[in-house]
């Protein structure tokens, strides 16, 4: 029996979000792999083994996969979202480079929606011109590179998605950011908290930065900034595409 291992993207939360193409990967699998919240999203049936793990040991996770899949398995590594963005997928490639006899294994990665996607949907349209995503988290990165990306990505005048903003354990990371954006966009900016998207306790909040508070998100909350251009119709947020 030959192995493989899909990437997959659960999306942002409702279920009626998922791709098809991962469902069907899904019901294939022998093996699904990730996170304790994603896994548990997956249904257990016969013939199927699920591999919860936590949150801090993602090449750990990766190279099970791997070494499943070159036993035979077919192994679903799951991530929420997209598991290209700030995901699983490129955990799996950093282990295939540092165990390159894996080079060879089927891997496809199984593309999602968003959190980020998902909540300029629900807000309106406000990525509809040229936007960055920023993950906030220092846990892999050291402040000054975020803080470098905020700055610059503000004097570009992007939209900015940001993901991860706010944790129990780093809460004065979202002060700072929200005092870098002030100095850098000034405080009549538009920023769109949007907690849970896609779920039952969905809330949306869209203020201007000035107004922004840091208690205003949360580990689940995705935030979008507006560019110099976004603005408001009605109670939806929007980015002209022609350039500001």
């Amino acid at each position: 029996m030959t192995g493989w291992v899909a990437i997959a993207g659960l999306g942002p939360g409702r279920e009626d979000l998922v791709t098809p193409e991962v469902t069907a990967a899904v019901a294939e699998a022998t093996d699904i792999i990730g996170y304790i919240p994603y896994v548990a999203r997956i249904a257990p049936r016969d013939g199927l083994t699920l591999h919860p793990s936590d949150n801090r040991v993602e090449l750990d996770r990766a190279l099970h996969a791997l070494q499943l899949a070159a036993n035979g398995a077919r192994v679903v590594v799951v991530s929420s979202g997209d598991p290209g963005v700030f995901a699983m997928a490129s955990a799996v490639f950093e282990a295939v480079e540092q165990h390159p006899e894996y080079t060879e294994t089927d891997i496809r990665v199984l593309p999602g929606i968003t959190a980020m996607l998902a909540a300029a949907a629900a807000a309106g349209a406000p990525l509809g011109h040229d936007f960055c995503a920023i993950n906030l988290s220092d846990n892999l990165k050291p402040w000054s590179l975020i803080e470098n990306r905020l700055r610059m990505a503000a004097r570009g005048d992007f939209a900015m998605a940001f993901y991860n903003p706010r944790s129990k354990s780093r809460p004065e990371g979202f002060e700072k950011t929200l005092n870098i954006l002030r100095e850098e966009c000034g405080t009549d900016r538009l920023i769109t908290f949007a907690r849970a998207v896609s779920t039952p306790d969905q809330a949306l909040n869209t203020v201007t930065l000035g107004e922004a508070t840091p208690d205003m998100a949360d580990m689940r909350t995705v935030v979008i900034v507006g560019n110099a251009a976004t603005r408001r119709v009605g109670k939806y947020v929007y980015t002209p595409r022609s350039a500001s």
